[in-house]
């Protein structure tokens, strides 16, 4: 299990695109594992055949297990002479310098499995133990943070005594969560923390019971703690953005052209969004404890949909320092990147404003949550042609075709009042609507 970060302390395998016998390629895609921030593609680390596979899909094993073995071309060799017919296969080592006949996928830290080679010199008692139970996910500590809690004065149910999201959330609850006993064959996650009221719902004759995805337990966990930490305050306004269609449509051949990138709204939105956020700084800010911390980088998380299901908000660094093709060409690199698995934990971490646009698939406006360790999160509509009143030349009321999008605001109302969030939009209502002619 590779090192996917350096709070990351465990993975999950989630699928195994190789099955035993098949042969592999370096660097070809052999499993995929899912971790606190971020699903994954593991390559090869060297070409052979897939002799045995250690842990199963949906295991959840400690960073440096083995998770499956390769025969290599020089690892055969060394184990089977040319001149000499075949070894049985469970014929053992000579010494134990001598070369082993498989390659591991990852190297251990400790042995899981009777076939796996003699461990290394285990590290000084207590060491990793200690290093897991500090370094918890950035989410943990952020929640730590924010209550007060050391997190090196707990006991947690991870890998070597973790701190996990669960478990300090169990530790904040004000009382335990209380859940009814379900009928036999009832499956439903609760959040630790989280209480339910009334007996579990239990499958019917037909229904199809599916355990969560790791992704989709995740989301849950992080959904239900957002809502538990944060005051949500929803506030909605109609922006039209007729001057930016204009703009697009004048710039988007050259512009497709000279970048090779596809031109939409959103790197419009982002640019308007970043001067916003430098007038209003609480919007771009996180709460720890009595404290407000009131951010100077503006990272921007961009909510992309996985396919078929799922979501995962990758995270465009110093975005108020990037240009209009900057800006596309960032959002396009995560979106593809977070589609095809290839996100590192580092592109899911540091959000310190989010942005999720529902209406490219229809939605008119929502009420999304707002990202636990931020404020604010911006939810954009479908943008669309709307019969608009408008003012005329000589000031009459007149009836014009206006290309326009509802925007949401989700803000934490425990250091953002409403008026304060009205003003952020209203201004990026006025700088969406009076774009130059020359762009941003």
């Amino acid at each position: 299990m590779p090192q996917m970060g350096e709070s990351i302390a465990e993975g999950t395998v989630s699928r195994w695109l190789k099955k035993v016998g098949d042969n592999v390629k370096r660097d070809e895609p052999l499993f995929e594992i899912s971790t606190d921030k971020v699903d994954a593609e593991i390559p090869s680390p060297s070409a052979g055949v897939l002799m045995e596979i250690l842990v199963g899909e949906g295991q959840t094993v400690a960073i440096q297990t083995v998770v499956a073995r390769l025969e290599t071309d020089a690892a055969a060799a060394a184990a089977t002479p040319a001149s000499a017919p075949s070894a049985p296969a469970a014929a053992p080592a000579p010494t134990p310098a001598a070369a082993p006949t498989a390659a591991s996928v990852v190297a251990p830290s400790t042995p899981v499995a009777a076939s796996a080679a003699p461990a290394a010199p285990s590290a000084p008692a207590g060491s990793f133990e200690e290093r897991v139970r500090t370094k918890s996910s950035p989410l943990v500590r952020k929640m730590a943070a924010e209550h007060g809690v050391e997190i090196t004065g707990m006991s947690g149910s991870g890998i070597a005594g973790r701190v996990t999201r669960k478990d300090l959330d169990a530790y904040l609850a004000a009382k335990p969560a209380t859940v009814a006993v379900p009928a036999a064959g009832a499956s439903m996650h609760v959040p630790a923390g989280i209480e339910h009221r009334g007996p579990l719902p239990t499958p019917w004759a037909g229904d199809i019971v599916e355990p969560m995805s790791k992704i989709r337990k995740l989301t849950s966990d992080h959904m239900a703690l957002a809502i538990k930490v944060a005051t949500h305050v929803t506030s909605f306004f109609e922006i039209d953005l007729t001057r930016v269609a204009r703009i697009r449509a004048g710039m988007r051949k050259e512009f497709e052209a000279q970048t090779g990138q596809k031109l939409t709204y959103l790197p419009f939105i982002l640019q308007a969004v970043c001067t916003q956020l430098k007038r209003h700084p609480t919007l771009n800010a996180a709460v720890a404890g009595n404290d407000v911390i009131l951010r100077k980088q503006i990272n921007l998380g961009i909510a992309v949909a996985l396919d078929p299901t799922g979501l995962i908000v990758p995270v465009l660094k110093h975005a108020d320092e990037l240009s209009l093709t900057g800006l596309t060409r960032g959002t396009n690199d995560l979106a593809a990147r977070a589609r095809s698995k290839k996100l590192s934990p580092t592109d899911v971490q540091d959000s310190t404003f989010t942005i999720t646009n529902p209406g490219v698939f229809g939605s008119l406006f929502g009420t999304p949550i707002i990202p636990v360790g931020t404020t604010a999160i911006l939810g954009l509509g479908a943008i669309e042609k709307r019969a608009k009143v408008i003012t005329g030349p000589d000031g009459e009321d007149t009836l014009a075709i206006r290309t326009c999008a509802y925007f949401s605001l989700s803000f934490d109302h425990r250091v953002i009042d409403g008026a304060d969030a009205d003003r952020f939009m209203a201004d990026l209502k006025k700088t969406l609507e009076s774009v130059p002619e020359t762009g941003f």
